[in-house]
């Protein structure tokens, strides 16, 4: 996010961080600008451990959460254009320990099961600090994240390795 200015502030015991792109920032077709008085900004609420592991779902049933919740809002991301690198760089500047080389960040968007009561996981990617990685570009709009989902990112610090993901099968 280069130049971009962020704002992180405490509200109610919890991290608020505020995103604010600039338009030289944006690599797509000029667009109108947000007006930031008439517009609400999304808030998206990330969900952080940091044993490696997501949280269990169970965590998230009968109107409860996490008590890591990180918030934050955005105006430039309301077309959930926010890649995995970018929200990696908001968690850093929260958490200083996730700053170190070779920190693993694991991606998971949390949604309501829409078939029985609860919630559902889906990883989505990771990214690594200090490294490129091929899920960097990775923007929450493709992997079908909506307003209302939250959002799940195990850190692993460097010193240990990553537990196995789902997604990847032992053959």
């Amino acid at each position: 996010m280069g130049g971009a200015r962020r704002d992180i502030r405490e509200r109610r015991g919890k991290m608020a961080v505020e995103s604010r792109v600039t338009q030289e920032e944006i690599k797509k077709e000029p667009e109108k600008p947000i007006d930031r008085e008439k517009t609400c900004p999304l808030l998206l609420r990330v969900f952080t451990t940091n044993n490696g592991r997501h949280h269990r779902m169970d965590e998230f049933s009968r109107g409860n959460v996490p008590s890591s919740e990180l918030q934050i809002y955005t105006w430039c991301q309301l077309r959930m254009d926010a890649t995995l690198k970018e929200l990696t760089s908001l968690v850093k500047e929260v958490y200083p320990e996730a700053r170190k080389k070779g920190t693993h960040f694991n991606f998971a968007i949390v949604f309501t099961d829409l078939k029985r009561p609860g919630y559902r996981v889906k990883e989505i990617g990771s990214t690594m600090s200090g490294r490129k990685g091929t899920d960097d570009s990775m923007t929450l709009q493709s992997q079908k994240f909506q307003i209302g989902d939250y959002l799940d990112i195990a850190i692993t610090p460097p010193n240990r390795a990553p537990p196995p993901s789902s997604r990847m099968r032992p053959y």
